[in-house]
């Protein structure tokens, strides 16, 4: 049912079955909505909390943070990506922020037949957008500084994250770097009657994780595009027009988040605490 998924939305031009779903129920709710008046959130990847319960609150591995957990636990040495793409986050706090603040200012307006509200809700129109790049720098920032310290009680070094611009290099670093090695250990292993076969095990997982890691995210590793959020801006505009608490609790815009701060110092350390095990 998985690839037989995944071959529909690719026939439907979409990169994955998670994607077309959520285009697909965008579709059901604009035939079937009749007299409801219809808005619609289109947050972009959400990250831990900023703020709201506590700051870097996060449940489960989700999006960039498989590549930080691979990352921060030695198993993702290489990756493939554009350095330049921009990534498109938001924290969740200012996610459900964002959808507070659409619902009050939609609340008792009549439905329309033929149209409905979308709000684009993420970082990508801001001025310095945040890149792999930057991330990259900070992973490593971070993990030298701070490294996880695994079961046997070891601390486990990282060096900088390589990222190989296409797939072509990245199909040429791991069949060297990696499958040749692999095959040698497979020979050998099979020789001294499974002497190496943990070292064995672990090369092959590490590959594996980073395979699976590619296929996710490949349709988003070299994406140039950004998301128009002109709509979304009134919504933060009606939001900075207030005064007082109100202004504070449901503020969500991404211009005033100092990033490097943000995941030095409240992300990583959240998915440290709540998803590393």
């Amino acid at each position: 049912m998985k690839d037989l998924g995944i071959e529909r939305a690719k026939r439907y031009g979409w990169p994955n079955t998670y994607v077309f779903t959520k285009a697909m129920g965008e579709m059901l709710i604009g035939h079937l909505k009749e007299n409801l008046s219809v808005v619609i959130i289109r947050p972009t990847i959400i990250t831990s909390t900023l703020k709201e319960p506590f700051p870097g609150w996060v449940e489960g591995v989700r999006t960039i943070d498989s590549l930080a957990v691979g990352y921060g636990k030695g198993k993702l040495p290489f990756f493939l990506g554009d350095l330049k793409t921009i990534l498109d986050l938001m924290p969740a706090d200012l996610v459900v922020n964002a959808m507070i603040v659409a619902m009050v200012a939609h609340a008792n307006q009549p439905a329309s037949d033929d149209h409905h509200m979308i709000y684009q809700v993420g970082s990508s129109m801001m001025r310095t957008p945040l890149r792999i790049e930057n991330l990259r720098d900070v992973f490593f920032r971070y993990f030298s500084k701070k490294p996880w310290i695994n079961r046997e009680g070891k601390a486990v070094k990282v060096g900088k994250l390589l990222m190989l611009s296409d797939m072509d290099n990245f199909h040429r670093y791991l069949a060297i770097r990696y499958l040749l090695p692999l095959k040698g250990l497979e020979l050998v292993n099979a020789a001294l009657c499974q002497y190496f076969r943990i070292m064995h095990l672990d090369l092959r997982r590490k590959i594996n994780f980073v395979m699976r890691l590619v296929e996710l995210y490949k349709p988003y590793l070299f994406f140039k595009g950004v998301f128009d959020d002109m709509t979304t801006e009134k919504l933060r505009r009606m939001v900075r027009e207030q005064s007082g608490a109100e202004a504070d609790v449901f503020y969500f815009d991404p211009k005033y988040i100092d990033w490097d701060d943000y995941f030095l110092n409240v992300h990583l350390p959240g998915i440290v605490k709540y998803v590393f095990n």
